[in-house]
């Protein structure tokens, strides 16, 4: 074996936690492929004999590149909306990919995703890396360009934001299904009440390119008011088929096998707290999401 062979085996035991990494901090699966082959590149031109823990080198080194990334981003106003629906991992009802494991580990649904993209950068990565990844403050420190206290500070807003915006879901996958599954038998028969009942008083619903019909994000919130868009769904209840989204309860709905439209569901305490809906045909494809039975 080569000294590449043996840098390119090493880089690959480590390229599904660097894709995780680059995912919660970007919400893009693309994007994120973007940040693990740029710290290939890095890898592949620097000098590493003198590297202990290769591992932490190349989340350290993702991790910059992400942040980058999010600074770019903001600095380029490329994200004009008040809210972005991040990437959803999709795999079938009975299990998910052993490649998407590490992606949506520890609950990475939907709604975090969105609430983690309302954070600055460095809060985010703060988070990111210390809450999902346990990386010390002292190594996030230096990525900020912080001292350790004022990076715990950074964790310590971010958390506050996403415990007040993004509670954890119920953990029982039998239980979100059957909620999930009440969800479309209420709109596919018409029964508002039943649908009021089964929805958060609180809830919110977005859409991304899909029922308004629209490029942008709209957002809906409110159990009544969500209820009422979501009676038009009893339209689409033949061609739901079960999904897991981001190894949540979710559908897929797709007319003679081809996906229209992703449809995540985050289930808290029974009920349903945020509908994230992806029918933005442009990024289903680009999630390889071209046939569905």
């Amino acid at each position: 074996m080569t000294e590449n062979d043996h840098l390119v085996e090493q880089f690959e035991a480590h390229r599904s936690h660097l894709r995780a990494v680059g995912y919660r901090m970007l919400g893009s699966l693309g994007e994120a492929d973007d940040a693990v082959q740029e710290a290939w590149l890095r890898l592949s031109r620097a000098d590493v004999s003198d590297v202990e823990n290769l591992g932490g080198w190349l989340t350290t080194v993702t991790s910059r590149v992400c942040l980058n990334m999010l600074r770019t981003r903001r600095s380029r106003h490329e994200e004009s909306l008040d809210v972005h629906l991040p990437d959803p991992v999709v795999d079938p009802a009975d299990g998910v990919d052993p490649e998407h494991e590490a992606l949506v580990a520890d609950s990475v649904g939907l709604a975090l995703l969105v609430v983690l993209d309302t954070l600055e950068p460095a809060e985010r990565l703060a988070f990111v890396l210390h809450d999902m990844f346990a990386v010390p403050f002292d190594q996030i420190a230096t990525i900020v360009e912080r001292s350790p206290a004022a990076t715990r500070q950074l964790a310590s807003r971010a958390r506050r934001r996403v415990r007040q915006s993004a509670p954890a879901p119920d953990a029982d996958l039998a239980r979100q299904r059957e909620v999930v599954d009440a969800f479309f038998a209420a709109s596919g028969s018409g029964d508002f009440d039943a649908l009021v009942a089964v929805l958060d008083p609180d809830v919110v619903l977005r859409s991304d390119g899909g029922l308004a019909r629209v490029s942008a994000t709209t957002v809906i919130r409110g159990g009544t008011t969500v209820a009422e868009n979501a009676l038009t769904f009893g339209q689409l209840a033949p061609f739901v088929r079960p999904a897991l989204i981001n190894a949540a309860a979710g559908v897929v709905v797709a007319p003679r096998g081809r996906p229209v439209s992703v449809m995540a569901f985050t289930v808290r305490h029974g009920q349903i707290v945020a509908i994230d809906v992806l029918a933005d045909p442009d990024r289903l494809q680009q999630l390889g999401l071209t046939s569905w039975t």
